[in-house]
């Protein structure tokens, strides 16, 4: 059993689910329903363990506090070694089930790697409460109150993440002196958070230089040829690999030696890491992923003058999509509340970041807990809940 390291501010609930009929084994850390039932996707992945879903359950918690909106902090995971649809609809409808009790009152879902808008539809389908999860599909709708009015669903895969990545960076640039056009970006990672934020970018003038992910890297100074990568991450059977220039390809280490004012980490939990931490060459990092470096990592990049956009800034835009949909709104103002509760954040954290020469994270997470202990009231550790669920 896993020994969390317990504070005032969490974690609440630690579940564990197995279901030995098809062999689905997930987990559930809900670390803080202070300011609204825990928020946090659920991923599906080979090497998803408990310890790093707890990471991220805490990553949850600041995201949605220094975001202000009504939310906790949470996060699932289900180990997935891959397999059909119907298989992946079975693990994920057992483990929806499993915890269903805990739902929407402690706990809301959303997608995550490997899940998306038809797995949150799955999701709730098998809770039996629409609310239970976001990032449904915009045609997945609820009439209620009797009425035509309906609540539909604010996918991931319209961006929302992305988009607050791209206002974050943004934002960084201008207390940075970089001017936004023009700027030389790199983006590790072109899932749903990497595609979009680059998409954003090039709409704002930025050039981006450099892209990767776990098929391979591509580099070109002048700029990457935006027809093709716009054609790659629109054809999930394609990746960068399949960029067509072969004089583009470079090494994955080679990839955290390019020169730029921006980089985006947008793919796995520490991803930079020792062997590459020594390379980078931004001036801006930007961090589209969850966890992309230890700590001290960062702090180490921080002193050597980088500004840091930590994650649970930098990737807010999607829990305030989520909460938009929780809601009802219409998209077009879940994209405004987007836009501008990140571009606040960013600039508040950063601000201060500067003025205290102090590391973003440190800041940010400064402003959560005053939030968060405003919100709970005394000092007192909490007291674990521990749940083990076996699906019969």
């Amino acid at each position: 059993m896993h020994q969390y390291p317990k504070d005032k501010f969490g974690p609440e609930y630690v579940v564990r689910v197995y279901d030995p009929k098809i062999g689905m084994e997930g987990f559930l850390v809900i670390d803080s329903t202070v300011l609204g039932p825990g928020k946090g996707g659920v991923r599906m992945t080979s090497a998803v363990t408990e310890e790093e879903v707890y990471r991220l359950a805490r990553v949850m918690t600041w995201k949605t506090a220094i975001m202000d909106i009504p939310f906790g902090g949470a996060k699932a995971g289900i180990i997935w070694d891959g397999g059909s649809l119907e298989k992946k609809k079975e693990f994920i409808q057992s483990f929806a089930r499993a915890i269903a009790s805990l739902t929407p009152e402690k706990y809301i879902t959303a997608p995550d790697i490997n899940t998306g808008e038809i797995e949150m539809q799955w999701f709730v389908e098998a809770t039996g409460d629409w609310r239970s999860a976001t990032g449904k599909p915009s045609k997945y709708c609820l009439k209620f109150m009797g009425i035509d009015t309906k609540k539909c669903g604010i996918p991931h895969e319209a961006g929302s993440t992305g988009l607050g990545v791209a206002e974050s960076a943004r934002v960084a640039c201008d207390l940075k002196g970089i001017d936004i056009k023009g700027a030389r970006v790199a983006i590790h990672g072109f899932g749903n958070v990497g595609s979009f934020a680059y998409k954003f970018l090039q709409k704002m003038g930025a050039k981006v230089v450099a892209v990767a992910d776990s098929s391979g890297a591509i580099f070109d100074e002048h700029g990457l040829a935006d027809d093709e990568l716009v054609n790659i991450s629109m054809d999930p059977k394609k990746h960068i690999k399949d960029y067509p220039n072969p004089s583009a390809q470079i090494s994955a280490e080679k990839f955290w030696e390019v020169e730029t004012d921006i980089l985006i980490p947008a793919s796995t939990t520490d991803v930079i890491n020792e062997s590459n931490k020594d390379n980078i060459k931004a001036k801006i990092i930007v961090e589209g992923g969850n966890i992309p470096m230890q700590e001290e990592i960062e702090k180490e990049l921080f002193q050597k003058g980088i500004l840091i956009v930590p994650d649970f800034v930098a990737n807010g835009g999607g829990v305030v999509s989520s909460y938009a949909e929780y809601m009802g709104y219409a998209q077009e103002k879940a994209f405004e509340l987007l836009e501008e509760k990140v571009k606040k954040t960013t600039k508040i954290v950063l601000e201060r970041s500067i003025k205290e020469n102090k590391n973003p994270r440190e800041v940010g997470i400064e402003i959560a807990k005053e939030r968060i202990g405003a919100g709970r009231g005394g000092d007192t550790e909490i007291d674990t809940k521990t749940i083990e669920i076996a699906v019969t």
